[in-house]
């Protein structure tokens, strides 16, 4: 994922727009190749990291982890460390991810109604 320069004007714009249009500020928090997967995937229940990279197979470790720190900090996944021998770490959707679930399905059921039309 490509760092976006602070300053630049499409930075500016693009949180200027996130402040005043509710659709922007969620996609902004959603949008994107691998975020809705990754919340579609986790949306029955909690995963072990290695079961959603076995889940989402094009994704890349280093894009994956990128993506789950950002949904971490958004509040839309929690992570808990679980200390058994090995240690892993499970994910889950928070209260706020499970409330976008409706949107997500709402968004695959247009997906597969106009999949043919695109």
């Amino acid at each position: 994922m490509k760092m976006i320069k602070e300053a630049s004007t499409n930075n500016e714009n693009r949180k200027a727009i996130s402040a005043v249009c509710p659709v922007s500020f969620a996609l902004e928090k959603v949008g994107g190749r691998w975020k809705p997967l990754i919340l579609w995937n986790l949306r029955n229940g909690k995963l072990r990291y290695s079961e959603l990279k076995k889940a989402i197979p094009p994704i890349t470790e280093k894009m994956l982890i990128q993506h789950l720190k950002q949904l971490e900090a958004d509040n839309l996944v929690s992570r808990t460390v679980v200390e058994v021998m090995p240690p892993h770490v499970d994910y889950n959707l928070t209260r706020s991810g499970v409330e976008l679930l409706p949107a997500l399905a709402a968004l695959a059921d247009w997906g597969v109604r106009n999949s043919n039309s695109l």
